[in-house]
């Protein structure tokens, strides 16, 4: 930009712009961190482009909307975008130009889209008609995305797995005798907690859904209690580790604080983020029910629209394939919830020495318990006591 601005505009090295006598000003910024987009608050900028826009995420996009804005009667202020598919701003940016669906205060005619795959950049295909091959080598949906621009796969997609036809169910009511529990991963940004049924043939189905914002630790313990019958018999919660953790400010662990709420029989989830992915991914497995039709051991109820929406949002690490990206932290801490229950019912969870049980239990009740047989008619008895602890 230095050589084809020389001579029209003065460089700054400092600020990363370049100053033209009229006075306009052209600036590079940078948004690496969710943070870093508060570099820009309070600056105007009658035009605004966001180069690889999925790379941003949807908070980044939104709150750069705000810079965007002009007092000249002469100029409309208006932003541009250039993207692939793939990155944490992938499903803003499928939403608003793809599938063109639109929130309230959202102008369809604002948002045009205008497509270009490699065969429309003369200029490479000319110099490098080759590249073509490399993108058609590519494994299938990396090519489906790089080479025809399909935004129903993007690069990075951590779980390909996940279908909507497969994986999500139309709610039914839940036998009594079924095995509930719930996983839970707190943040003062999200409070994720799901709710866990098991069916006979060893089907999770995610009935139920906490998934809001803002809450702290004894407000999110009061919802998921209040939101939780009471005569709906939940064998435990299993949380992230870090409840477990002391806070400086009270003495008190972020366990504590929520028992002190209501929210009884929390169990420390296990923390092992790529063994958990993997058990994850063998719920998400599909095969063939005994309908003949296609499904999956987790199932995931229609109206828990948080976790269908942004479990296709997860990505991989930058820097460890095998591990998911804890960004957007909107959707990571979904996943990270479903992780947790998926742990806390792996084999080598369901005998740990952790499992404790009230004083007097008898061998057969505790039996009963582990293989989850006459589960309704023990815990009617051990309900109140509020002393077993651990994932089975």
């Amino acid at each position: 930009m230095q050589a084809e601005l020389h001579g029209f505009a003065k460089f700054n090295a400092d600020e990363k712009s370049f100053t033209f006598p009229n006075g306009s000003r052209l600036k590079l910024g940078y948004c690496d961190s969710e943070s870093d987009v508060f570099q820009f608050q309070g600056q105007e900028y009658s035009i605004i482009g966001l180069e690889e826009a999925c790379h941003f995420s949807e908070s980044q996009m939104q709150f750069l909307t705000t810079c965007n804005r002009s007092t000249r009667n002469d100029i409309k202020p208006r932003m541009y975008y250039t993207a692939n598919p793939g990155g944490v701003g992938h499903q803003w940016f499928k939403r608003l130009f793809i599938d063109r669906e639109y929130r309230e205060g959202e102008n369809p005619d604002d948002y045009v889209f205008i497509p270009a795959r490699v065969y429309d950049n003369t200029v490479l295909m000319e110099a490098n008609p080759e590249y073509v091959k490399t993108l058609e080598a590519l494994p299938e949906d990396l090519r489906r995305a790089h080479l025809e621009g399909d935004f129903s796969v993007f690069a990075g997609q951590f779980f390909r797995e996940f279908r909507k036809e497969i994986h999500v169910h139309e709610r039914f009511d839940i036998p009594d005798y079924w095995k509930k529990f719930r996983s839970l991963d707190y943040g003062l940004d999200m409070t994720a907690c799901y709710w866990w049924a098991i069916a006979n043939n060893g089907q999770c189905f995610i009935y139920r859904e906490l998934h809001e914002p803002n809450l702290n630790l004894s407000q999110a313990a009061k919802k998921i209690v209040d939101m939780s019958p009471q005569n709906e018999h939940i064998s435990y919660t299993v949380a992230s580790p870090d409840l477990w953790n002391r806070r400086q400010e009270t003495g008190a662990s972020g366990m504590e604080i929520m028992s002190k709420n209501g929210l009884r029989g929390l169990v420390r989830a296990k923390h092992n983020r790529i063994q958990g992915w993997r058990m994850l991914r063998e719920y998400l497995n599909p095969y063939v029910g005994e309908d003949g039709r296609k499904t999956a051991r987790l199932q995931i109820f229609e109206d828990c629209k948080s976790a269908i929406k942004y479990f296709p949002m997860v990505i991989h690490d930058e820097h460890n394939p095998e591990d998911a990206a804890d960004r957007p932290h909107i959707a990571s801490h979904c996943v990270e919830s479903l992780r947790y229950g998926c742990l806390s019912r792996h084999p080598e969870s369901s005998y740990q020495e952790e499992l404790i049980f009230p004083a007097g239990t008898s061998r057969e009740d505790k039996e009963r318990i582990r293989t989850n047989m006459d589960f309704a008619k023990v815990y009617a008895r051990m309900q109140n006591q509020q002393q077993i602890r651990g994932g089975w």
